[in-house]
């Protein structure tokens, strides 16, 4: 039988501004990647974020980013690496305190945003990320794009690399996500996406914006919380896996 970890960016709330579900989001994923307070989030949004985690068993992860709450974290932002190191110790260990005292800790971190895709093929910022992992807890979890630099420098130090995919973002045809900017790259029928997860679940491949169809060798399967939408969209997808026969589990697990 199949397995697939199901992963959401969570907990991007901030003061008065509101985004999201996370209460019913963390009824139906298996990991959540938690904003650190840089990109989004505040430290009443990680406790609450990580206690509801903790009760519905699932997995909390590291969602670290630039320091762009005004962009949230999609700007790139050209820091020094020994700074960006730093930053994401710093929003290391902020998430694990609010994890720890919620019962458990931070299994694994996944770059936010335009750090994301920075890491892909930039080695400076990739061994910034994994340097600050291995420093912080060598016994992390690496959550990115599949033959990124992040994954191969995370390999090489010893972290576990953990390759996703994304249900509810269309692809180019090179296995890159399209852009926001572009009309298209976010989808939104529950239906649809479901069925994207199933296939990317069951036969690692997804169909790219010109038809071709790509493989993308995934452990993990993201849907964005603060789509949309949402809830309804990851209930489709959880369903869709469970009638498909595919365990849905933690991949850190």
């Amino acid at each position: 039988m199949s397995a697939i970890d199901l992963n959401s960016d969570l907990g991007e709330s901030f003061g008065v501004w509101r985004l999201g579900d996370d209460e019913a989001m963390l009824e139906l994923v298996t990991s959540a990647n938690v904003a650190c307070g840089f990109h989004a989030g505040d430290p009443s949004t990680l406790r609450s974020v990580c206690a509801v985690a903790v009760a519905n068993h699932v997995c909390i992860g590291a969602q670290v980013g630039y320091p762009d709450l005004a962009g949230f974290g999609r700007r790139y932002v050209d820091m020094d690496p020994r700074e960006l190191r730093d930053a994401v110790l710093y929003q290391l260990g902020a998430l694990d305190a609010f994890a720890q005292v919620a019962g458990s800790e931070v299994a694994y971190v996944k770059p936010h945003g335009a750090l994301y895709h920075a890491t892909i093929d930039g080695a400076a910022q990739a061994e910034a990320v994994v340097a600050a992992a291995v420093e912080y807890d060598p016994s992390l979890a690496v959550l990115g794009a599949p033959g990124s630099q992040l994954l191969e420098q995370a390999e090489a130090s010893g972290l576990e690399p953990v390759p996703e995919a994304f249900a509810d973002r269309a692809y180019l045809r090179d296995g890159r996500l399209v852009p926001r900017s572009h009309d298209g790259a976010v989808l939104s029928d529950p239906a649809e996406i479901a069925a994207r997860a199933v296939r990317l679940a069951a036969e690692h491949e997804v169909t790219a914006v010109d038809g071709s169809t790509i493989v993308v060798a995934a452990r993990s399967i993201c849907v964005h919380g603060d789509t949309k939408g949402a809830v309804e969209i990851t209930r489709a997808v959880r369903d869709a896996l469970d009638n498909a026969g595919i365990g849905v589990h933690p991949f850190s697990v």
